[in-house]
């Protein structure tokens, strides 16, 4: 698990400990800004939460950690990124200026459309996606509820990555993948079973 000052590093190692026990998966968690140690994982989780400039700026500030991160991902250890961590998978962030992501995903991090709903989006919401869509949601159904909190969403025409949505206000971008690479906007951390069950998921995951 990435460190660099940002997300709920310690409930989501707990959920992931968690997830690993009840999927009888033999997991050491570890939770570091080493470069050294992120070049070696078998498996990659980048939490985030506050603004998407100040969690890239937190990123570029850790001498060669992003840089490991990239080489490993790059060589296939799969990658989960969490709230924010989802966000930075995006092309650019439009929070406090315009912010340069990773570009795994096409489209923008954005002001959610809430038509008049109270932002920032706060709370349990409904997940929409189709059954088989992905590995990562093997034994959820649609209408599952996870835990959202925020207020800019990836805008995206590009529909493949995009595995799961949820409403508020009209639809937004709950779930991404492509490849041996995935976010959820969503906490997996605070969203309870559902949550857990991502996140054994994504232990089990070996992408193709």
């Amino acid at each position: 698990m990435i460190d660099y000052g940002s997300g709920n590093l310690a409930s989501a190692a707990r959920g992931l400990e968690l997830a690993a026990a009840r999927c009888g998966i033999d997991a050491v968690v570890t939770i570091t800004d080493d470069p050294d140690v992120v070049g070696q994982a078998d498996r990659i989780v980048l939490p985030g939460q506050g603004a998407f400039a100040d969690c890239a700026d937190g990123l570029a500030a850790r001498p060669g950690l992003a840089a490991a991160m990239h080489r490993r991902v790059d060589a296939g250890a799969p990658f989960l990124g969490i709230c924010v961590g989802m966000q930075l998978m995006a092309a650019r962030g439009l929070e406090h200026g315009t912010t340069p992501g990773f570009g795994w995903i096409a489209g923008d991090i954005a002001p959610i459309a809430a038509n008049g709903l109270r932002l920032p989006h706060m709370g349990w919401n409904e997940l929409v996606f189709t059954p088989g869509a992905h590995p990562l949601l093997e034994g959820l159904k649609t209408g599952d509820h996870a835990y959202f909190v925020h207020s800019y969403a990836l805008i995206t025409d590009e529909p493949a990555p995009v595995i799961a949505t949820t409403d508020y206000g009209g639809r937004v971008v709950a779930m991404v993948a492509h490849g041996n690479r995935a976010g959820t906007q969503f906490h997996v951390e605070k969203s309870q079973a559902v949550g857990l069950t991502i996140l054994g998921n994504f232990l089990r995951w070996s992408p193709q």
